[in-house]
């Protein structure tokens, strides 16, 4: 008879919640070593860290996602393999998106290569998303870019309406679905007004944001957090390339 019946459902608690990481471990890892990746996308994992990162998510085989401003679909892939022949990616772009993904983003789909996903160039603030449709929702080092304005003329990137495409990415979410955010730290205090010269947002801005479309905070990561960097420099090209410092948030549609 076993006198400790609370320890016993203790050590089996923890059990269960190690054989489940090891689980969801074999899941991530097994994308990130799936033979055929590009080789381009093998030097980014060292910068990305991305099957600790899409583990955050708990996605699994057969559900439905949406890599948003997915660009040359490094992501997207990693999804594919992760979700299955059951599951299905929707790779989204807008045309300025495809424009400056090339040559990568063809490469990536030719030869339908990747089966279980779906290319689709959009207008962000009229997705068309069917309610309740998707699982999960990556926004990766993009979230920045919809509060960019380019007032150049002949600019090729569109006024994007923020919260209208929070509120889509919310009502696409089925009960209890994910989203995942991560993007380069701007300075405290700085809101989004660093999103077009740096390509920079605040965390502190950005969960205020999403919190206001009804999104719950249910986990964050400090695994891509670089202290030395000041913040204020542009992101995508020069010294700070591969150097930021970056937050990582999980959401959950309620």
């Amino acid at each position: 008879m076993n006198r400790h019946p609370l320890k016993l459902a203790a050590l089996l608690s923890a059990a269960f919640l190690a054989a489940t990481s090891a689980n969801a471990a074999d899941r991530f890892d097994a994308a990130v070593a799936h033979a055929g990746r590009p080789p381009a996308d093998l030097t980014r994992d060292t910068l990305d860290h991305p099957a600790d990162i899409l583990r955050l998510t708990g996605i699994k085989p057969g559900m439905t996602v949406a890599d948003v401003l997915a660009g040359n679909g490094y992501f997207s892939e990693l999804l594919s393999y992760i979700v299955g022949p059951r599951g299905r990616v929707l790779m989204i772009n807008n045309t300025a998106f495809d424009k400056w993904s090339e040559p990568g983003l063809d490469q990536r789909l030719a030869g339908n290569r990747l089966e279980n996903v779906t290319h689709e160039t959009l207008d962000l603030n009229d997705m068309k998303l069917s309610p309740a449709s998707l699982d999960a929702v990556l926004l990766v080092k993009v979230y920045h870019d919809m509060y960019w304005v380019d007032s150049r003329p002949d600019s090729p990137w569109p006024k994007i309406d923020v919260g209208g495409v929070l509120d889509q990415l919310y009502k696409a979410l089925k009960p209890g679905g994910v989203l995942l955010l991560e993007d380069h730290s701007a300075k405290s205090g700085h809101g989004s007004s660093d999103a077009g010269e740096l390509h920079r947002i605040e965390e502190a801005f950005a969960i205020k944001d999403f919190q206001a479309h009804g999104f719950k905070v249910a986990g964050k990561s400090d695994l891509l957090r670089k202290p030395d960097d000041a913040r204020d420099q542009i992101t995508y090209k020069g010294p700070m390339v591969g150097k930021t410092d970056r937050f990582v948030v999980v959401f959950r549609k309620g």
